[in-house]
């Protein structure tokens, strides 16, 4: 029998043929980026805006160019110290985990240089930010990936305050070390609190007996059956980046198919992937990271979920939260004892701090597992890896109940255009894709600039799926009273409306957060008319 055709391959035909598609879109972006963001080949037809466009640069030359904030940034092999002697080879910027975090204010420009020392190309997207179009960081759409050895130099306006971070949209690299906060500050920042921690959660299979993020998603993607080759729907950089050497993307370590997790927060079933650690800041939960403050203090904290399949409920031990910001915007303060974030999501909280040793627990939802990190104000022996504070079963602040800060509102309008998609696929098979149809970078959903887009999303599967949209917030619920958000659940056999602005002109991604399901080809695009 011979052997079946990779999609990577099959789409790599296709846009060879088409005359129009992704890597054309970008080709007239700006030159001064060099050949990772010129990709050539087949012409634009014109139909769609080129992520490189004129409606591109008017709209970035409209936010201005404020001071420019310069980073250099590697991308390479290195080995990891997860705490208690424990470490990891794995992929990461720089030797740490998280990466160093970039700060800036709003209004600035972002000058940042990625060089590439991994063993096969990569990219970097910037979640949750609305940036020009061709810094979006996609290869196969708003750029070409930045190929073992290069370089690539990001540059836009950072128009709003808020956390955000960044992370490679090339395969299945997000799970493994290659993430870092974002922190935009305010200029006119109108909370007042005396210390900040930024809080970045994680789940970690990399370089643990052998396993890589590229073999779970062999192993996943034979389906429920073992042994079926559904290849076709693993598309590793979007169907544009060269094939994992064996030692890289082999079949090594033990089975991560993770069976009966569940959750009824999330529906039923929790997660895929059987994951061996759940990290706090890069640590183990046997040996945590502590934050030092003092009784009384006001403390922010920005909270992450950087992980690849795991929801997050996180509390405080002997604290409740003030939610603060849900995704960078700002939401009426809202007090409860727990949070729920999946994959993608951020929020800041608001504690005033005890006096004594206190647990930031974050269950890993459904998976009999969790991450910890420690808040210190005096003396007290810290707290066991497995505490499990009665907070976590508190008040549970749902996103779908904030309510937006009026400064950030969308606004009451009439949608123009409405856009379901309905969200398909399972475990048996695992073929996850919308409406039926695995993930093709030349196939857009269009919209207008200008526009009020009602996105409705249609969730068929048994799954739960945490949604990103590119370049743009939305409302939460479909109207104007919803939280401002980019990447928001979607439970099983329920449905979840949308709203946003088409403001921001381009080629934008819209897919599951959880990266087994997008590289499975859950994945699609909203692409702008010319």
């Amino acid at each position: 029998m011979s052997a079946r055709p990779t999609r990577r391959a099959v789409l790599g035909a296709a846009l060879a043929v088409a005359g129009t598609g992704a890597l054309a879109a970008c080709s007239d972006g700006g030159g001064d980026h060099g050949d990772a963001h010129s990709p050539g080949g087949a012409q634009d037809s014109g139909t769609y805006v080129s992520p490189g466009g004129e409606e591109v640069r008017t709209a970035e030359a409209a936010r201005g160019s404020g001071p420019v904030r310069k980073v250099s940034l590697t991308a390479t092999r290195t080995r990891l110290d997860l705490g208690g002697g424990r470490t990891v080879a794995s992929w990461a910027y720089g030797d740490r985990l998280p990466g160093r975090e970039v700060r800036v204010t709003a209004g600035d420009t972002l000058a940042l240089t990625l060089a590439n020392h991994l063993p096969e190309p990569t990219s970097l997207h910037w979640h949750g930010l609305a940036l020009r179009n061709d810094m979006d960081g996609v290869p196969g759409l708003t750029q070409r990936n930045i190929e073992r050895g290069a370089e690539f130099a990001y540059r836009f306006a950072v128009p709003h305050p808020g956390t955000y971070w960044f992370h490679p949209h090339s395969g299945v690299q997000q799970d493994r070390g290659l993430y870092a906060p974002l922190i935009v500050e305010d200029p006119k920042e109108p909370l007042a609190y005396d210390k900040e921690w930024v809080v970045v959660l994680d789940d970690w299979v990399d370089g643990v007996e052998g396993s890589t993020p590229d073999a779970v998603l062999k192993e996943l993607s034979g389906g429920m059956g073992g042994g079926m080759d559904h290849g076709a729907h693993t598309m590793s950089g979007h169907g544009d980046t060269a094939e994992s050497g064996p030692a890289e993307a082999g079949g090594g370590g033990p089975s991560r198919m993770m069976m009966g997790a569940t959750s009824e927060l999330l529906g039923g079933d929790a997660g895929d992937v059987a994951y061996p650690h759940y990290l706090a800041n890069g640590r183990l939960p046997e040996d945590p990271e502590v934050f030092s403050a003092r009784p009384g203090d006001r403390v922010r904290l920005r909270i992450i979920n950087a992980g690849g399949d795991t929801a997050f409920r996180v509390a405080m031990g002997g604290h409740r939260m003030t939610v603060t910001h849900t995704d960078g915007f700002p939401v009426r303060h809202t007090t409860g004892d727990a949070l729920l974030l999946g994959m993608g999501e951020r929020y800041d909280v608001l504690v005033t701090a005890g006096d004594g040793v206190f647990p930031l627990t974050a269950l890993a939802e459904g998976k009999k597992a969790s991450a910890l990190a420690v808040l210190r104000t005096g003396s007290g022996a810290a707290p066991a890896a497995s505490v499990r504070p009665k907070e976590l079963d508190g008040k549970l602040v749902e996103a779908g109940r904030l309510a937006p800060d009026p400064s950030v509102a969308l606004g009451g309008r009439a949608p123009d255009r409405t856009i379901r998609m309905r969200l398909t696929g399972g475990m048996a098979a695992y073929d996850w894709a919308f409406d039926g149809r695995p993930y093709d970078a030349k196939e857009r959903r269009p919209v207008e600039a200008g526009e009020r887009v009602r996105l409705v999303f249609d969730n068929a599967t048994a799954m739960w799926h945490p949604l990103h949209v590119h370049g743009h917030t939305f409302a939460l619920g479909g109207n104007a009273a919803g939280a401002r958000k980019d990447t928001a659940i979607v439970l099983p056999h329920r449905s979840l409306t949308v709203e946003f602005d088409a403001d921001n002109p381009g080629l934008w991604m819209v897919h599951c957060h959880n990266v087994y399901h997008a590289e499975a080809g859950m994945m699609t695009v909203l692409g702008y008319r010319a």
